[in-house]
């Protein structure tokens, strides 16, 4: 069997994984995703470890992963991405520097920061990239949970990153591009420059995905179980050609998918806002397209309201669009799977 890696990210709803094949052109070998219970993870953040390994195990069983090696994505809002220009140097020597270097920068003190620096452009002997910092008893306390499930994690990236190497494969080489992932309580933006990332922005959004709204229909069927109220059927919708399915739950209705009006004119707004704050950047190359993904994507109203206010073309883009595999994610699952896909990509190369 050809060798592969896992892309892994834990968000508040669930733990999700991409198994790709390594080499000059990947292959989709297996993904999955698994809910968590509420308070167990949120932000990229682990509250409770034993769920946490336990959801694991279940994707790992259920989606049929053979590979235990993974590579973590972060996507938390408490990560600091920001643009850095530092002396062009050895990158041994600038692993070396960069703490002193930034030290002012951060948001938390040296010695509780994990850096990295992703080099962009070089002028002279100036290089020009992103700056990434996050909290590293955050970064611990996720690799300790993913360990307890028996997984070894080899990278730790950033969830944009993931989402930027998987953009590149539906991007001309000279087109700038932004990348919106639509997550459940979590979103980010990346912009793209042939094929490499310039800007990266998160967003706290909550969104009434499919997956928030299964737990929620979970948690209901709980208390129908335990108080045997009167119960109800109710037909959830169909999504990208799957057929309409009835499901047995308590009288009390869970919330609707999707945001209210207020909520997805806050969300267009914002991203109007960091698509002209880049776009305001010395030297920046117009956005020609926006390319959504994350199951925030797939809410109701979302994507054509965000359609209704750019000025550019507002397109889905999914894992079928930038690889291939016998058993590919539908629905939900292939547009919120697409940066976990790009983690894995990056493992892969």
């Amino acid at each position: 069997m050809a060798k592969t890696i896992v892309g892994l990210e834990i968000t508040e709803e669930g733990v999700r994984a991409a198994e790709v094949t390594t080499g000059g052109k990947p292959t989709l070998v297996a993904s999955g995703s698994v809910p968590l219970p509420p308070g167990a993870a949120k932000d990229s953040e682990v509250f409770d470890a034993d769920a946490v390994a336990l959801a694991l195990r279940q994707l790992w069983s259920r989606a049929g992963i053979k590979n235990r090696r993974v590579v973590l994505g972060l996507g938390s809002r408490r990560i600091l991405v920001r643009e850095f220009t530092t002396q062009a140097m050895r990158p041994d020597l600038l692993r070396q520097a960069l703490p002193y270097q930034v030290q002012d920068l951060l948001p938390v003190p040296l010695d509780q920061a994990v850096l990295d620096f992703y080099p962009a452009s070089q002028e002279g002997d100036q290089v020009t990239g992103l700056l990434v910092a996050a909290v590293a008893e955050t970064v611990e306390e996720l690799i300790a949970a993913v360990s307890k499930a028996k997984l070894t994690v080899d990278v730790v990236d950033l969830a944009p990153f993931g989402l930027a190497r998987a953009a590149t494969k539906v991007t001309a080489p000279h087109e700038a591009v932004a990348a919106f992932h639509l997550g459940d309580h979590t979103s980010y933006v990346v912009v793209i420059e042939g094929g490499i990332p310039r800007f990266v922005r998160i967003i706290p959004v909550d969104i009434v995905t499919g997956a928030v709204r299964a737990r929620e229909l979970a948690a209901l069927a709980e208390v129908a179980e335990d108080s045997q109220p009167e119960e109800a059927l109710e037909t959830v919708p169909p999504t990208d050609g799957a057929p309409a399915r009835r499901i047995r739950s308590a009288s009390r209705a869970p919330r609707p998918t999707g945001m209210s009006e207020s909520a997805v004119a806050d969300l267009a707004a914002r991203l109007r806002s960091t698509l002209a704050f880049y776009a305001d950047r010395t030297g920046a190359q117009p956005v020609s397209r926006v390319l959504l993904s994350g199951a925030g994507a797939a809410a109701p109203g979302v994507a054509a309201a965000l359609a209704a206010s750019l000025p550019i073309p507002v397109e889905y883009l999914d894992v079928g669009q930038v690889i291939t595999g016998r058993l590919m994610p539908e629905g939900e699952d292939a547009l919120n799977l697409l940066a976990t896909v790009g983690l894995a990509m990056g493992g892969a190369r």
